[in-house]
């Protein structure tokens, strides 16, 4: 793969705190690296501590039973950061991390340079907080939606976290490139043929609308409506 010579971290949100020259003098002390779509960044239960911060392209975070099921987290895009836990706390990495388009770009920092920033600057050092915070109430939420609700139920509100990362001001959400099934159905642990009879029975009701390259959320307030009445 190519290093990346002339790229920056301004992008990278739990940096934007910094001035200018400090990002330019972090993005020098990283390790640069493209990766093919695919293709693992990171990996589960591995003793390196790197933070990755991402230039370019969308990485998913995923995790793998003993019987190698696969579970989705997250996908985070350009902007983000992974990684950050295990420079925290020591510990092994709880999870696996995947290039989802060719030319991602990801620069690796050492966790003790890592760690020095966020310790040293109080605005990277509550960005960072928040950054863990919001990963602790998700899978708080999660646990919950697994434990209390039914597959189809899990899809509906899997749907409204994706939908309100892409709120308009009109009251629906626009989400592309189309959310695959069998994706979906990793985040919330059915399958992917549960998650396609949700599609359409969504559709059916006027909630969705599948068009040549999105999926358009037609009424985000019923669909909030629905996943409101089961967590009630």
């Amino acid at each position: 793969m190519t290093e990346a010579v002339h790229a920056t971290l301004d992008r990278i949100e739990l940096l934007k705190p910094l001035p200018p020259q400090r990002r330019a003098e972090l993005a020098r002390q990283c390790r640069w690296r493209h990766f093919s779509a695919g293709e693992q960044i990171l990996d589960q239960h591995a003793d390196s501590r790197d933070v990755c911060f991402i230039v370019e392209g969308t990485v998913r975070v995923v995790s793998h039973s003993a019987s190698g099921r696969e579970i989705s987290f997250d996908d985070i895009g350009a902007g983000g950061t992974v990684g950050e836990m295990a420079a925290v706390d020591g510990q092994p990495r709880s999870a696996a991390v995947e290039a989802l388009e060719d030319g991602t770009l990801i620069a690796f920092l050492g966790a003790k340079t890592f760690l020095e920033v966020a310790t040293g600057d109080p605005q990277v050092a509550l960005a960072v907080m928040r950054r863990l915070s919001g990963i602790a109430r998700r899978a708080t939420e999660r646990v919950m939606e697994l434990s209390t609700l039914g597959a189809n139920n899990r899809v509906h509100a899997e749907l409204l976290r994706l939908a309100r990362r892409n709120r308009r001001p009109d009251g629906t959400a626009v989400l592309r490139p189309i959310p695959v099934h069998g994706d979906l159905g990793a985040r919330v642990s059915t399958t992917r043929e549960t998650v396609a009879r949700v599609l359409n029975d969504l559709a059916r009701d006027g909630i969705v609308e599948r068009t040549a390259d999105a999926l358009v959320i037609r009424d985000l307030s019923r669909l909030e409506a629905l996943v409101a009445e089961v967590r009630a």
